[in-house]
């Protein structure tokens, strides 16, 4: 990376209207500039969280559907890049690029081309403010393809996330990564509830049924996990110097996320949990937040009923996807799955 050439005020510009919930007003990319300095930085945090999911859906065993890829609110294109960096060109057809910004969709099909070379890449036909259209092959845009959304819910009214909702219908497959804030988990969360109808949901849940977060008792609860970031952000100055611009801790990474199939996947096992957020932890017990296909709870883990698991919770290295032997509230086995 080339600290040299980072635009510090530019980053202070547009982080103050990320703040500001200006962002979605109008584009805030002014230069080809900015959009490199972005994707030094905010970028490479949102691309540290894309990993997370892919790495996830790779051990899940699931793979891309044969078809175009697209790349909805593209950026600087750093959602499409992980996507390929984790699976690979084989299976994509096409990538179809979409922004607001023209100078964006620049960047973004510059930076594909120069390390994807070979892959087909084009504009998606975009009527405002949502693109449903048909390809250039006559394709229905959706069928058979791939769709990517990043981090674009605080840019969008409820309408507007509403419509995005209906135009991912169309889809085979639909990949949504977004902060793991409260209001963006509940705005997924509504997504999920309005789509699962139509979709086999395949991530981060372990079950079909209803998002138990929305059971009564649970309001204080939101769907969230965290990302690692890579061991230089830590021994990097100019990191530390980002992370003291942004005002962000960055050793965390929270995220939340919703990945949904029309095609058929596979089940987890029974009393397959997923851990969620960060556990409590006190000397000799850890209270846990789990989802499981019989609703979201916390239960609690004594210390001396699963050491290993217990000392894992500590150092934050536990697998999301736990298989758990429970007697009333207590975790009195954990295994990772």
């Amino acid at each position: 990376m080339n600290w040299s050439a980072i635009d510090w005020k530019a980053l202070e510009r547009m982080r103050a209207a990320f703040l500001g919930g200006t962002a979605g007003h109008a584009d805030y990319w002014q230069s080809e500039s900015d959009l490199a300095s972005y994707d030094a930085t905010f970028a490479q945090r949102i691309g540290w969280k894309w990993d997370y999911v892919l790495a996830e859906l790779q051990r899940r065993g699931w793979q891309p559907a044969p078809g175009a890829l697209m790349d909805w609110g593209c950026g600087s294109g750093i959602a499409h890049r992980a996507f390929l960096d984790h699976f690979g060109t084989t299976t994509i057809s096409e990538l179809w690029l979409l922004d607001r910004s023209a100078l964006a969709m620049r960047f973004s099909e510059r930076r594909a081309r120069e390390k994807y070379g070979g892959l087909k890449i084009a504009a998606a036909p975009h009527p405002v403010p949502f693109p449903i259209g048909w390809g250039e092959s006559g394709q229905r845009l959706g069928e058979g393809n791939t769709l990517l959304i990043s981090h674009v819910l605080t840019e969008l009214t409820p309408e507007q996330v509403e419509s995005l909702a209906d135009f991912a219908a169309s889809f085979t497959s639909v990949i949504w990564v977004e902060p793991g804030t409260y209001e963006a988990s509940l705005t997924l969360i509504a997504v999920r509830e309005r789509l699962r109808g139509q979709f086999n949901v395949v991530a981060p849940c372990t079950h079909q049924a209803q998002c138990g977060i929305l059971a009564l008792g649970n309001e204080s609860h939101w769907c969230h996990h965290f990302a690692t970031p890579p061991p230089e952000v830590f021994t990097d100055g100019n990191w530390a110097k980002f992370g003291e611009l942004a005002g962000v801790d960055l050793r965390s990474l929270p995220l939340s996320f919703l990945v949904l199939d029309k095609r058929p996947v596979a089940s987890m096992p029974s009393g397959a949990t997923r851990v969620i957020g960060r556990p409590r932890l006190y000397k000799a017990h850890a209270l846990v937040l789990g989802c499981e296909a019989t609703g979201v709870t916390e239960k609690r883990l004594m210390k001396r009923h699963a050491p290993d698991f217990f000392r894992q919770l500590k150092r934050n290295e536990c697998a999301p996807l736990q298989a758990w032997r429970c007697e009333g509230g207590d975790i009195v086995e954990a295994k990772p799955l």
